[in-house]
């Protein structure tokens, strides 16, 4: 059983700050955080919610998302955070399977909740009038230990290999993830954080808030990214550790108040995809020792961590598994180097996918351990490093390659600010690799000048045979390239 989190916040410390809302300019303390998800728990009753029921939410980041966060851990309502960027069409489709009873929305996304709820027969509910009074009209305290393993809300994968499938997440996936990241970067109640990755994603909700908030800490919660909005929270002094994906420290290091800011006094972390050795170079030049990290949604999210004290050494690596995760490596002997399938076990670990018991066995072994499907290898030292995903792999002339390395090389390329490989059809070799890549603003390349910077660097079978360069790169709300969409604008080439 795991405690009611918002109760037990606010029996440690009732007055203490632990959300700030940038957009209403409102504050809240855990005693007022506990009182309102007490009184959105009484406004699920009036809707006859009752445990399991789903109900999923559609907003930019604000704090009501996480009051009813902590309502549906008090009652057994499974919430589902939605993708505010797509379209009507694949909202129905995600949310489909698992019949959503209502659909909780700000005024931004009000007619785009209307149109899903429409036709999925669910009943829309405005979060500035409905569900703000519910929260002034309070409820009876309602608190109860809450089982591990219950479902207590849902994460759509993010549709790069196929059809979203719903990711369980339970309360003890929170707690263990937060000991996990809080004892690898020393969380406390004096830290304070920044909120701004999208909620409907783990790293929205789990790097740093939750586990910020479960230690008594505060975070300040923005309706989503602005890199030079957010530098100036940095800047401000306002963020003592900050976690962000490739993409946006890529964004920070555009900016003119780069070199203003003192980073030596912020713990920076990164996931979601190994941050390039140039941008890594770049701000440990500013001071700033940015730690890879590598997690999943199905994991909680957080698996691993570089330390601080072998970042520069190890660059690449995301560190050793950390404290509540185990961890072993397809066909490689027990703590010995080696290169494998990725497999993870332990309390951060979810349950499986809602109402998919196919998908589930499909994602564990028989001995309990989950695939994660990547390949990593362990060096001596006992420092991971993911190679790729096993699907991205291609083999060509009967070698495999994994692209990843490739991006790696490419990266390195001065002109070059972010690159991806993929595998594409050739009558020859079977597969080639197809590079696309993002300049550095101000830059010109022709694309085949860097074949020869790669034939440099790898083995020929490696090479790109086209490389083209883009204006952007289609990404998933994470940050995370489209490879799918990739191949279709290889194909249409």
């Amino acid at each position: 059983m795991i405690p009611d989190m918002a109760l037990k916040r606010a029996e440690i410390a009732r007055e203490a700050l632990a959300f700030h809302d940038t957009s209403a300019g409102r504050d809240w303390s855990f005693a007022a955080v506990n009182a309102a998800a007490d009184g959105i728990a009484a406004g699920f009753a009036t809707l006859g919610l009752v445990e399991g029921d789903r109900i999923a939410i559609l907003c930019h980041n604000r704090a009501e998302f996480f009051l009813t966060l902590f309502a549906c851990q008090k009652t057994g309502v499974i919430l589902c955070p939605l993708n505010w960027r797509q379209p009507a069409a694949e909202l129905v489709d995600t949310l489909s399977p698992v019949a959503a009873k209502a659909i909780l929305h700000d005024e931004t996304h009000a007619e785009l909740a209307a149109e899903v709820a429409a036709r999925i027969g669910a009943q829309p509910i405005g979060l500035e009038v409905t569900v703000a009074g519910w929260i002034a009209a309070g409820g009876t305290p309602c608190s109860a230990p809450v089982p591990a393993t219950r479902p207590w809300y849902l994460l759509f994968t993010s549709g790069t290999t196929g059809r979203p499938k719903a990711v369980i997440q339970t309360a003890r996936m929170a707690w263990a993830n937060a000991v996990n990241i809080g004892q690898a970067i020393g969380l406390t109640g004096a830290d304070r954080s920044v909120n701004f990755l999208p909620l409907f994603h783990t790293a929205g909700i789990n790097l740093y808030t939750l586990p910020v908030f479960l230690n008594g800490g505060a975070s300040s919660i923005v309706p989503k990214f602005d890199a030079e909005a957010l530098l100036g929270q940095i800047r401000d002094g306002a963020v003592t550790q900050f976690f962000g994906v490739p993409a946006i420290y890529q964004a920070f290091s555009l900016l003119p108040g780069i070199d203003g800011i003192d980073w030596t006094r912020l713990r920076c972390g990164c996931g979601g995809a190994p941050l390039p050795e140039p941008l890594i170079r770049f701000f440990a030049d500013r001071g700033a020792t940015v730690l890879n990290g590598m997690g999943m949604t199905e994991t909680g999210p957080t698996v691993f961590l570089m330390d601080a004290g072998r970042a520069g050494e190890k660059i690449g690596s995301v560190g050793k598994p950390q404290v509540l995760t185990e961890v072993r490596l397809a066909g490689v002997p027990p703590g010995a180097p080696g290169e494998g399938e990725l497999q993870l076990r332990g309390p951060n670990i979810t349950p499986g996918y809602f109402e998919n018991p196919q998908a589930t066995a499909q994602a564990f072994t028989d001995d309990g351990w989950l695939c994660s499907g990547d390949v990593a290898r362990r060096d001596a030292d006992g420092y991971y490093f993911i190679v790729d995903r096993i699907k991205d792999m291609f083999i060509s002339g009967g070698e495999n390659v994994y692209p990843a390395e490739v991006e790696r090389v490419l990266n390195a390329h001065p002109a070059v600010l972010e690159a991806a490989v993929i595998g594409v059809p050739d009558a020859t070799w079977g597969e080639v690799g197809a590079g696309f890549v993002l300049l550095r603003p101000g830059e010109m390349l022709d694309p085949e000048a860097l074949r020869p910077w790669c034939r440099e660097r790898l083995a020929g079978y490696k090479v790109p045979a086209t490389l083209r360069i883009l204006d952007e790169f289609p990404r998933t709300a994470a940050g995370k390239i489209r490879k799918p969409e990739l191949r279709r604008i290889w194909d249409d080439a």
